[in-house]
């Protein structure tokens, strides 16, 4: 009899129990090892990592996703607004720092995680989704390409990574167009 795999999962948590905080801080920990996310490039000590995500869960402009497999927190990203005073780029949103636990992947969990961002997005009436990746991150450079979103710039010295520079690829994606003024 075979076992039935984990069930994935994304949600949008407005609080985080110890349990969960633990749990993340540990896939956090795991991506940064792994080579990915957040400009760290070591794990911060862990009350650090735990002030960091207890605070971005205090700021109006962001709204956290978590990936879930069989109920463990294993990843997350962040749906980032433009400031309030930012008239100009009011509909314009920032997807950032996703990631999956390195054991949680190849399992649809970022893929998962980007479409709940989006939807959220549309929801709040953003046209527009930006993001930024460095150039070493070819798994999440294939993912975002698959899902549509359009390379738009390389910045060459985007990080400084083990002694030297990495570019840095931006991507955006349109959500939701304005629609045209009536013909007159």
């Amino acid at each position: 009899m075979s076992k039935a795999p984990p069930k994935a999962s994304v949600d949008q948590p407005t609080e985080l129990d110890d349990s969960e905080l633990d749990h993340l801080c540990e896939a956090t920990e795991a991506a940064i090892v792994d080579g990915g996310g957040f400009g760290w490039l070591k794990p911060p000590h862990r009350p650090r990592l735990e002030t960091y995500w207890r605070g971005v869960l205090l700021v109006p402009e962001r709204s956290l996703f978590i990936a879930r497999l069989g109920g463990i927190v294993v990843g997350s990203v962040q749906l980032v607004h433009t400031p309030r005073n930012n008239e100009a780029q009011r509909g314009v949103a920032y997807l950032q720092h996703l990631f999956v636990a390195p054991w949680a992947r190849r399992r649809g969990l970022a893929r998962m995680l980007v479409r709940a961002t989006e939807r959220q997005a549309r929801q709040e009436g953003c046209r527009v989704l930006n993001l930024d990746v460095r150039d070493t991150q070819v798994p999440a450079v294939t993912l975002f390409e698959s899902l549509e979103y359009v390379r738009w710039g390389t910045h060459p010295y985007y990080a400084w990574v083990n002694g030297h520079y990495v570019p840095g690829l931006f991507f955006c994606k349109l959500l939701n167009l304005p629609k045209p003024p009536p013909d007159e």
